[in-house]
């Protein structure tokens, strides 16, 4: 079986060997759709556990539902309607104050890279909010921006601008010197070296933040819609807790989850699309 020892450790010829041996590789195709099998059977396997293990009581089934009533009262949340009220109000909050996070969080930390006095006289401030944990400021956003949806928007906001900001810091700080000397040699500005050469550089990691933070919006989100909300995902999830509805919640359990798969999928196609110039 393949391993990380074998695959990293292994010697392997250098290409110019392998084409004077004749050595021919499976194709890319082949590869990845080897890798896409072998995670749609760990799906299965993950579905086949979920639906037995109640059903033979290896876990009580008062607690924990078959895979098939929970995905019966998923259909039913989403024939009837009831869940698209409830979506729709998460992902504008969402949107809203990640979109706000990235807006904010990549010009700060551009500008924290780019000048010194900037990163002095900042970094001890933020330092101080960066290790607070936001949901632990909850109720300081309810009591300044009140129970409606603006803090909500404030706590997403406030947890995806600190992984944004850093990796922003970090991507800017430290591109390769030599890529720098580079454009001084040819004349370039500091807005076109900026916009031309650090940037396109810094994009992978201000990318990662940004995939952190995506992730952060949706969890935060749902933590805070659980403790004071009327509408959202969360409150769904609360809602069906306290009457007792064990399988819309793990429908609506199931629904966070396609959520934050479908943004971590969204910002990485766009980040192999910015980054095409690497390949």
């Amino acid at each position: 079986m393949p391993s990380l020892l074998k695959e990293r450790a292994e010697p392997k010829l250098n290409p110019r060997q392998e084409a004077s041996a004749g050595v021919t590789h499976v194709s890319r195709y082949r590869r990845n759709a080897a890798r896409g099998g072998r995670g749609v059977v760990g799906v299965l396997l993950l579905a086949v556990v979920w639906e037995v293990a109640p059903r033979l009581e290896i876990v009580p089934s008062y607690v924990v539902f078959p895979l098939s009533d929970v995905l019966v009262a998923w259909w039913e949340l989403f024939t009837s309607g009831r869940i698209w009220g409830h979506l729709e109000a998460s992902l504008v909050r969402s949107v809203i104050g990640f979109g706000l996070a990235v807006a904010t969080a990549i010009p700060l930390g551009t500008a924290i890279a780019w000048y010194p006095p900037v990163r002095e006289l900042l970094s001890p401030v933020l330092e101080i909010f960066r290790n607070t944990a936001a949901l632990a400021i909850l109720p300081v956003f309810v009591l300044v921006f009140g129970i409606g949806e603006t803090s909500k928007v404030a706590i997403v906001l406030f947890a995806c601008f600190f992984p944004i900001l850093l990796s922003t810091i970090s991507g800017v700080a430290t591109v390769d010197p030599q890529l720098l000397r580079s454009a001084r040699v040819l004349g370039l500005s500091p807005v076109t070296t900026f916009r031309k050469v650090v940037f396109p550089a810094a994009v992978p990691q201000i990318f990662t933040g940004i995939r952190m933070a995506g992730a952060a919006a949706i969890l935060v989100l749902i933590a805070a819609e659980m403790i004071g909300a009327t509408a959202g995902v969360g409150f769904l999830i609360t809602y069906s807790q306290n009457n007792f509805l064990y399988p819309q919640m793990y429908a609506a359990i199931l629904t966070t989850t396609a959520l934050g798969l479908i943004v971590n999928g969204s910002l990485v196609a766009l980040e192999k699309r910015l980054s095409r110039w690497r390949v």
